[in-house]
């Protein structure tokens, strides 16, 4: 049989585990995400991930929402909450109690794979369910951990944020095996889950550089109201405290007054966030020119084009485990204005690809910045350095593209992926011919 565009399906590698051979190895992912229905960096990872991985084993993926994929090497089945829902007394006691109820019927659908991959909290619960059901290994990706994540109270409230950091602990407590997406998130997830470092393998995220490349289109930064003949600034993300987009608004005066800021900012935690979000920008567009809020979630063959036509992408992320937005832009030829955070220093080479902002948290799991003034302050500075040295911003930018291509391709990273799971696979085994 051939796929639609005439290729032959992939012939899937067989591999030895101690003294027999799987033939055609198949994994569950489990993730929250998954095409059409991405919002954030671990839904955009497990989309291109899957894509390439598809080359070395058969994938189920088990996700949140209606899809349903049936294709020879990958199939996709989305799961909703049943019908009658969960009658909470409480509306934020949902947001646990509901991934819980799509986190059963995940576990209760899958067979015949031999490991199972999970892709954020979201569905740590069905990976260790499936995983003890099935008797195979529990593979986790390290996107993010929530005990780094405070604000997440404001969405889940304290009892939801408490049970969400329990079904994470208990998860890497009970992982065979742990992807982390940066030596900080290796060094992280070691300490505080008490993970064993052969567990544990360093696999970046990875980037399309054959979709994000270079383009250009005056038309789309019009429709959006950006001026083509002017230089901007831009940033992308949720609004959500993790990505620091309240630095970004305080530092904002600071910035030149004769370019513009584009803020493609979307998908807010809380109401109370959108408000306060929604309050500022009114302020900061009644005293500055040139301030574009793009609230809707953006269409990346858009989104592209909005990165390339930029003189600088910024990242002022309070907790950042990898930053997959970062590779976006760079891969687009722009330079990155980052703060210096999670895995952000393992992408930007400061000086070369992009600025590297130091921030120095409150505390260990307060990551709001000691000093604000100070960040925002440095912030404004390492952008208007670019903005002033647009030939400097340029160069930079073809630095960081080549940089995107050569280290951090999506084909290699399921090429590790796969080899991953089959040396967790092999120790597995032995493990419970051991017991």
């Amino acid at each position: 049989m051939l796929r639609e565009n005439g290729q032959k399906p992939p012939v899937f590698p067989s591999f030895h585990v101690d003294s027999y051979i799987m033939p055609n190895m198949k994994t569950a992912i489990l993730t929250n995400e998954f095409p059409p229905s991405i919002y954030g960096g671990a839904g955009i990872h497990v989309q291109f991930l899957t894509r390439e991985l598809q080359t070395y084993c058969g994938i189920e993926v088990r996700c949140f929402g209606d899809q349903n994929v049936q294709g020879e090497s990958l199939s996709a089945l989305g799961v909703k909450v049943r019908s009658a829902g969960i009658d909470a007394a409480e509306a934020r006691t949902r947001k646990i109690l509901d991934p819980l109820d799509i986190n059963l019927q995940m576990a209760a659908t899958l067979k015949g794979v031999d490991v199972v991959h999970c892709h954020t909290w979201y569905t740590h619960f069905a990976g260790v369910l499936a995983s003890r059901l099935l008797e195979v290994p529990l593979i986790l990706t390290t996107h993010s951990l929530e005990p780094h994540r405070p604000w997440k109270h404001e969405q889940l409230g304290h009892g939801g944020y408490a049970m969400s950091s329990w079904i994470e602990r208990t998860a890497y407590q009970s992982a065979d095996g742990v992807i982390a997406v940066s030596q900080q998130m290796k060094k992280d997830v070691i300490e505080l889950y008490g993970v064993s470092p052969d567990r544990v393998q360093v696999i970046y995220n990875g980037i399309d550089p054959e979709f994000y490349q270079p383009t250009f289109d005056e038309s789309i930064l019009r429709q959006y109201g950006i001026d083509p003949a002017k230089p901007y600034v831009i940033f992308v993300g949720r609004i959500t405290r993790q990505k620091g987009i309240g630095q970004l608004l305080e530092a904002i005066p600071q910035i030149d007054p004769n370019a513009q800021v584009v803020l493609c900012a979307g998908a807010p935690d809380t109401p109370e966030i959108a408000a306060e979000m929604k309050a500022k920008m009114t302020e900061l567009q009644a005293k500055r020119p040139g301030l574009i809020w793009i609230q809707e979630m953006l269409d990346h063959a858009k989104l592209r084009v909005l990165y390339s036509h930029a003189t600088t992408f910024v990242c002022p992320s309070l907790y950042e485990p990898f930053g997959i937005i970062n590779l976006e832009a760079m891969s687009c030829g722009i330079p990155v204005v980052g703060s210096a955070v999670g895995g952000i220093p393992e992408i930007i080479v400061h000086g070369e690809t992009g600025i590297l902002v130091p921030l120095q948290p409150k505390g260990d799991n307060d990551f709001e910045p000691a000093h604000p003034e100070a960040f925002q302050s440095a912030l404004a500075r390492s952008i208007n350095l670019l903005l002033a040295n647009p030939a400097k911003a340029k160069e930079m930018g073809q630095a960081a593209r080549k940089r995107a291509i050569d280290v951090f391709s999506w084909k290699s990273i399921a090429k590790q992926t796969f080899d991953f799971y089959t040396q967790t696979i092999q120790r597995h085994s032995k493990e419970v011919k051991k017991s």
